[in-house]
C-alpha cells in the first residue's frame, strides 16, 4: 500500500488534510486547501508533494481530486497579508477553506504550526506534503487553484510576467518591479524587506 495512505489509515478516521501556496511570493494571494478523501481510488497512488510533480501531472490530479474527493478552498489577499501578516493571512485562508468541508473528524495541517483560532481537533505534520495522502491532495489543489489566479493575472497586468514566476521573488520578476514599480497586488509589506529602497 501507498505510504502516503498508510500514514493516514494509522488516524482510522475521516481525516481533512490541509496545505497552502503562496506563503513566499512578493505578489497575489495565499491560497489553502483542505481535501477529505472519502473513498480510496487507483489515482491516488500518483499523488505526492506538490513540489515533486510536474504541471502536468499537478493539473491531471487537480481535476481527478476536485471530482473525487470532498474539497474546500480559501484565500487570503494580498491587502489582507500586509495588514494582518502572512502566517495571520495563511491561518486565514486555512480557516476558510476547512469552512466548505465537514464531517472529518481532525484536521491534518502541512508545517510546523497548528491554525490559530481554530477550535477542532488538529495536528501539525512537519512536510506532511510528503507524507500524508490527505495534505499531498490538498498541496495540489493549492498549487494548482493558485498559479491559475496568478495566470488571470498575467493578463490583466502584462508587464509583470506573472504567469512565468507566479509571483515569486525570481530574478525576472524583481527586474520587473525596478522598471515598473509595484502594482496593486503587490504585497507592499514584502517589497519593503526585500527591495528596501525600492517598495514605493
Amino acid at each position: 500500500m501507498n505510504e502516503l495512505r498508510l500514514f493516514d489509515n494509522e488516524y482510522n478516521c475521516v481525516i481533512a488534510g490541509v496545505d497552502e501556496a503562496g506563503r513566499g511570493p512578493l505578489a497575489g494571494p495565499v491560497v489553502a486547501a483542505a481535501v477529505i478523501i472519502e473513498d480510496y481510488f487507483d489515482e491516488l497512488d500518483g499523488i505526492n508533494d506538490s513540489k515533486k510533480l510536474t504541471e502536468k501531472k499537478r493539473e491531471k490530479l487537480y481535476d481527478i481530486i476536485r471530482e473525487k474527493c470532498k474539497v474546500g478552498v480559501g484565500i487570503a489577499s494580498e491587502n489582507e497579508i500586509d495588514k494582518i501578516n502572512i502566517l495571520n493571512a495563511t491561518f486565514l485562508a486555512m480557516r476558510r477553506a476547512l469552512e466548505q468541508v465537514g464531517g472529518y473528524d481532525i484536521v491534518l495541517v502541512d508545517g510546523n504550526h497548528k491554525i490559530r483560532e481554530y477550535s477542532g481537533k488538529q495536528q501539525e505534520i512537519i512536510k506532511g506534503d510528503g507524507r500524508s495522502m490527505s495534505i499531498a491532495a490538498a498541496s495540489i489543489i493549492a498549487k494548482v487553484y493558485r498559479d491559475n489566479i496568478m495566470k488571470e493575472l498575467a493578463l490583466k497586468y502584462p508587464d509583470y510576467r506573472f504567469e512565468k514566476h507566479k509571483g515569486y521573488g525570481t530574478k525576472l520578476h524583481r527586474e520587473l518591479l525596478l522598471a515598473h514599480g509595484a502594482c496593486e497586488i503587490h504585497r507592499k509589506s514584502f517589497l519593503k524587506k526585500i527591495l528596501g529602497e525600492y517598495s514605493e
